[in-house]
């Protein structure tokens, strides 16, 4: 995957970040996600050993004692950011081109997935309808037995789908509260599931034919 930030690049946007306020590195590495709509969050690797950087360049400090101290601008800090106002206004131009990017190509991968699993469905629905249409037709009491058969079938497939559809429910769910403590659930989650969702029940629809 191609690199988000050039080189120098996330080291600038944390200090632009900071502009705000002082903040922990869970909270700048969330503020990341939030910017990029979910589609890109950096790992605690990537960012705490830049903060180490800033602070030991005097750019920013631990607002107050301790390690887990939010971090904070210095006058340097503040000073290299307005020296760089223009750098920052570009710097955010490439990230909306990006987050525009990526969001696209995660709805054509989403698209692309569904397409080929309407088609696997399409198929076997097919193959079912040819294999009943080549079952020989018998008597009236043989057509009563298929009857039961099918409909005995269709119920256990039916319970099959039920069962199914409530652990992805109570799955998905349990994921999202998690996400959510972290405010990780971005509007890119809620156009993937509706996207998702969407081509699921039209696939699904289209075995009911």
């Amino acid at each position: 995957m191609v690199a988000v930030f050039a080189h120098g690049e996330l080291r600038l946007y944390l200090l632009a970040l900071l502009a705000d306020g002082p903040r922990h590195g869970y909270e700048l590495i969330t503020a990341l996600s939030d910017r990029f709509g979910g589609t890109y969050r950096p790992s605690a690797g990537t960012v705490y050993p830049r903060l180490a950087r800033l602070e030991e360049e005097g750019l920013v400090r631990r607002a107050a004692s301790g390690r887990t101290a939010p971090y904070a601008l210095t006058d340097a800090g503040r000073e290299e950011l307005a020296a760089r106002a223009d750098d920052v206004a570009r710097l955010e131009r490439g990230i909306d081109e990006t987050v525009r990017e990526r969001a696209q190509s995660l709805r054509e991968d989403v698209a692309s997935s569904m397409q080929g699993l309407r088609a696997e469905l399409a198929l076997a629905a097919q193959e079912a309808r040819q294999e009943a249409r080549r079952t020989p037709r018998g008597p009236a009491s043989d057509a009563q037995d298929r009857g039961r058969q099918a409909r005995a079938a269709s119920n256990r497939a039916r319970r099959e789908v039920d069962a199914m559809l409530q652990a992805f429910r109570d799955d998905l769910r349990a994921e999202l509260r998690r996400a959510d403590a972290v405010d990780a659930v971005s509007r890119v989650t809620v156009e993937t599931a509706r996207t998702v969702l969407d081509s699921a029940r039209a696939a699904i629809r289209a075995t009911l034919r």
